[in-house]
């Protein structure tokens, strides 16, 4: 069977963030040297969808579709799927099978803990136990989304000795990082490492920067730290492997809205942004996790 594999990245505005996705293709393609992988772009590049879909249907039997996207919000449960279903009307003889998005996975768990110690280590191993955790995600008016990364921030909660882990949203959504800061630092954190819950570089990691910046300059008397984001990383391979194998193997489990009767009518009546209120089985984020 002709197969090939296309990996669909975000998009960035900045140049860096889709040259990146570009690189860990190539590392990726390492894993596999016999095997046709091509990639695309939602937005902001020159190969968005529909001409990836055509690049790697062209010559195929079937196309194996893998978004390097964390969390299941409108693209991937709405735009990707709706792209999907457009190129099997071009291409019958094609199969075409989707994979889930990386989402909260062990091996992201790992990538964050990894992340988090290089930056305690950077501050010569201050106390956990007074040093606060700011997961920082981009936010999405999906709740479901927006539940994920208040899963991950229980699961690092669950798996360290800090006191204090919240979660924050860089756009769309409540609570956002400065307010999560402010929170921290009455109840007595003397250091506060903002955790970047994505995937690439772009313009919002450069955002996140500055926002720390200006933060430490509002709180002087305690260290804010940013914290490398996931980057190109054997556990993210590992994880686009596992996504692959679900992919060749059929045992995909499905998303929330896979092949649900309200992404038909998402797609008729209402926009992406209505979506998860239709829904009735997404799961609402958690409050703010505090040891005892």
């Amino acid at each position: 069977m002709r197969e090939t594999i296309l990996l669909i990245g975000h998009g960035s505005r900045a140049p860096e963030g889709n040259a990146e996705v570009v690189e860990f293709v190539r590392f990726w393609r390492q894993r596999h040297p016999a095997s046709r992988i091509e990639v695309c772009f939602i937005e902001f590049d020159d190969v968005l969808l529909d001409a990836g879909l055509e690049q790697a249907a062209r010559d195929a039997d079937r196309v194996l579709v893998i978004p390097l996207i964390l969390n299941a919000a409108g693209h991937v449960k709405l735009e990707i799927p709706g792209h999907l279903d457009a190129a099997r009307q071009r291409f019958p003889q094609v199969t075409f099978r989707y994979a889930r998005p990386l989402g909260a996975e062990d091996k992201i768990l790992e990538l964050l803990r990894l992340r988090l110690h290089a930056t305690m280590v950077g501050m010569d191993m201050p106390d956990p136990l007074n040093t606060g955790v700011i997961l920082l995600a981009r936010g999405s008016s999906d709740m479901g989304a927006n539940a994920e990364v208040a899963r991950m921030a229980r699961w690092l909660y669950e798996t360290t000795q800090h006191e204090w882990i919240d979660y924050a949203f860089t756009s769309i959504t409540d609570p956002r990082l400065e307010r999560m800061v402010q929170r921290q630092v009455r109840l007595g954190a003397m250091q506060v490492v903002v955790l970047p819950y994505y995937l690439f570089t772009g313009r919002l990691i450069h955002r996140i920067k500055r926002q720390v910046q200006r933060l430490q300059g509002q709180y002087p008397t305690i260290t804010l730290v940013a914290a490398g984001y996931l980057g190109i990383h054997g556990l993210i391979g590992d994880l686009v492997d596992q996504r692959l194998t679900e992919l060749r193997t059929g045992d995909i489990p499905p998303m929330a809205c896979d092949g649900c009767r309200y992404r038909a009518i998402a797609q008729e009546h209402l926009d992406a942004h209505h979506h998860a209120d239709i829904h009735g089985h997404h799961d609402h984020p958690t409050d703010t996790l505090q040891k005892p």
